[in-house]
């Protein structure tokens, strides 16, 4: 039996989780991997930094594009919105994760970006069990440090000279420690937002 007979065979259930927007979401976990992987391949530094970066900005692509599909194909899910995030934060972890092993960004910035992604996590599972999720609903400020980091991440992966001028290393080092302020600024922007149910519940 083939996919596309198993789909409606499984009713609606299947269709959200196997519809194309959210393949592309679960191609960009699955490919997380791949980008990890090529770093423990016989290669040559700079063969292996130029896969790994162009393999980082094909995933992080299909950010854009699952949301564009769904929103085009009407094919929005919960479930969509739920994998979505979660696979943009393993994408970016796993990405830290290498360059703090290759020594080409700083365990703090690490530390502070994940630590970050975490806390929100459980903040907003938390708020969304009280019934105000909307509080820290996803603001312009988050979406500008994931974009700052989406630029960084692939910078530092290639960390070379691009089109012989641009010095990467040193341009992703100063965009990954932007996006390690912009972090620490969205949580307290998410914190504050949350305050005032946390102070009710807690009354």
């Amino acid at each position: 039996m083939t996919f596309p007979v198993l789909v409606p065979f499984l009713g609606h259930n299947a269709r959200m989780f196997f519809n194309l927007p959210t393949l592309l979401t679960w191609a960009r976990i699955v490919a997380i991997p791949l980008v990890v992987g090529v770093f423990y391949l016989d290669l040559q530094p700079a063969t292996r930094d130029l896969i790994a970066t162009v393999l980082f900005i094909v995933v992080a692509l299909t950010d854009w594009a699952d949301g564009y599909l769904a929103r085009k194909l009407n094919q929005t899910s919960s479930f969509g919105a739920f994998l979505d995030p979660v696979a943009d934060k393993f994408l970016v972890c796993a990405a830290l994760l290498v360059l703090v092993h290759l020594q080409r960004a700083d365990a703090f910035v690490a530390l502070v970006i994940i630590g970050r992604e975490i806390a929100i996590s459980a903040l907003r599972e938390w708020m969304a069990q009280i019934g105000a999720s909307r509080s820290v609903a996803v603001h312009m400020l988050g979406k500008v440090k994931t974009s700052v980091q989406m630029i960084a991440i692939p910078f530092l992966l290639f960390d070379g000279r691009l089109f012989g001028v641009i010095d990467t290393h040193r341009w992703g080092t100063v965009l990954i420690w932007i996006s390690a302020v912009l972090t620490i600024w969205s949580m307290v922007y998410y914190l504050q937002k949350a305050l005032p149910e946390i102070r009710a519940k807690a009354r």
